[in-house]
């Protein structure tokens, strides 16, 4: 049984992300009905004490607030609102679901500039808007983590976005590489950089985070590209989550990503971290090989972690 729910409530989004998973699903699956996403909710709630509302983009649905009360209702500790942010930007409506029993909110920022993230999300002002919903958020006195996608356009200002993320006063950010399916698969040369590229860049931005005593974490990126930030690998600490998705359920998150959504190479069983690794998503390596990543050995790992504490 799960520890989480991720339920994707619908897949209507007022952005239109070069790099978006979900593809043209809002083409195909219209908002779940609310006796449908109520009777997950009941059914999962046994087991699950965590609970995070994801889409498309959730706030988009007017019910929201009365979904956020029911879960509530029904026990959820953790209730999560992961969003493109822009609705936070309204103060009454962040007051609203906080009152209704939201006290997690994980809004998405992939650029430091307006110009940056705008392009990324195709949507002119959602710079604006995400950054004023997570003041708003932190102002109101919320639990703040974000979520910024790795790619081509943006990864040489991972750093620069890293300030900007500490000077808003985030709890939490996490930088995720671009899963190279949906629409950033159909778009893959245009938004997938090469991981080797993009790593200095990560890191320096974690090391930001860190620095200012925030907890930072990435997602889809091999232990061997991350020498000194190894504890930054956020797969390890991902709680057994069941995902809701549009046209299937995916009962195990974690079992999934092993054996469907990452993959590793044979020579991987010679890292010192095969045992924690899941390796970078499939589709990178089916594109671009396996040179990039090269098994820690254990005298190897030893010599980094004494550089790193120099």
């Amino acid at each position: 049984m799960a520890d989480r729910i991720d339920l994707k409530v619908g897949f209507a989004c007022n952005n239109h992300c070069h790099f978006c998973v979900q593809g043209d699903k809002r083409l195909k699956w219209g908002a779940k009905p609310v006796e449908e996403l109520r009777k997950i909710l009941e059914e999962g709630r046994p087991a699950a004490e965590a609970l995070v509302f994801t889409g498309g983009e959730p706030t988009v649905r007017r019910d929201l607030p009365d979904l956020i009360a029911y879960a509530r209702e029904l026990g959820y500790k953790t209730i999560q609102i992961q969003s493109n942010g822009r609705m936070f930007a309204h103060k009454g409506f962040c007051k609203l679901v906080i009152e209704k029993g939201a006290n997690e909110f994980s809004p998405a920022l992939h650029g430091h500039t307006a110009a940056l993230h705008d392009y990324l999300t195709d949507a002119p002002g959602a710079w604006s808007q995400t950054v004023q919903g997570i003041r708003n958020l932190k102002a109101l006195g919320q639990y703040v983590l974000t979520n910024s996608v790795v790619t081509k356009s943006n990864f040489r200002h991972l750093p620069e976005l890293a300030k900007l993320l500490t000077a808003l006063g985030v709890d939490q950010f996490q930088f995720a590489f671009v899963h190279p399916t949906g629409t950033a698969g159909k778009e893959f040369s245009a938004v997938v950089p090469r991981m080797t590229m993009a790593a200095p860049y990560i890191m320096k931005g974690l090391k930001i985070g860190l620095d200012a005593g925030r907890r930072v974490t990435t997602e889809a990126v091999p232990y061997c590209i991350l020498p000194g930030y190894e504890d930054c690998v956020v797969e390890k600490y991902i709680p057994r989550t069941a995902v809701f998705d549009a046209e299937c359920t995916i009962a195990d998150y974690t079992k999934y990503r092993h054996e469907e959504g990452k993959l590793k190479r044979d020579d991987c069983r010679n890292c010192k971290h095969d045992s924690e690794c899941e390796g970078p998503w499939r589709e990178y390596p089916e594109r671009f090989g396996w040179e990039e990543f090269r098994p820690v050995r254990r005298a190897a790992a030893a010599k980094k972690a004494r550089a790193a504490a120099r």
